[in-house]
């Protein structure tokens, strides 16, 4: 037997036990042998943001600073560009897409498919399992409830939850003229 299966093991045990004893949390194995900033840095993300080992990253993605991208996210830039600000929280399990393939499946594969550039604007806050479809913006400031499926884009403040999302709340300025 290899030396470096006993050695691999030993050292995922050890990283287990720190983390269960310093966090109180258990990791894919991924997370423990790999670093949230530099995997960040890596995508030309901005200072200070991290992403998971588990999230996947297509196409044209950019993130700003001091970001957080959580376990298990899709961001697909690969339909027309991703944006995301900086001071966001992607939680676990968010999609994001820049393009979708209703239109080729229903024709057969006839029609191409479509694509859309996708915006999240600063200080952005998406939920668990959020689904955000291609050619969304959703200006500063917006947070957007867990397992919602964001179809249509919403301006900063907004507050949204659903399936499809709908607005529950705004913290957008009133007009001087209201």
């Amino acid at each position: 037997m290899s030396l470096f299966l006993p050695t691999l093991l030993a050292f995922l045990r050890d990283r287990r036990a720190e983390m269960q004893s310093q966090f109180n949390r258990v990791l894919p194995f991924g997370d423990y042998i790999s670093d949230r900033w530099e995997k960040a840095r890596a995508l030309g993300f901005g200072e200070g943001t991290s992403i998971y080992d588990s999230a996947h990253v297509f196409g044209d993605v950019t993130v700003g600073q001091n970001t957080w991208i959580g376990p298990f996210t899709v961001l697909d830039g690969s339909g027309g560009g991703l944006r995301i600000g900086s001071h966001c929280s992607i939680s676990a399990g968010v999609q994001i897409y820049t393009h979708d393939t209703v239109n080729w499946a229903i024709s057969g594969g006839q029609e191409p498919a479509t694509h859309a550039p996708t915006v999240i604007g600063n200080n952005c806050y998406l939920a668990p399992n959020v689904v955000v479809a291609k050619g969304v913006t959703l200006g500063d400031g917006c947070v957007v409830g867990a397992q919602s499926f964001v179809n249509r884009s919403f301006p900063a403040g907004s507050k949204l939850a659903g399936c499809p999302a709908r607005l529950i709340a705004s913290d957008a300025p009133k007009d001087a003229d209201q």
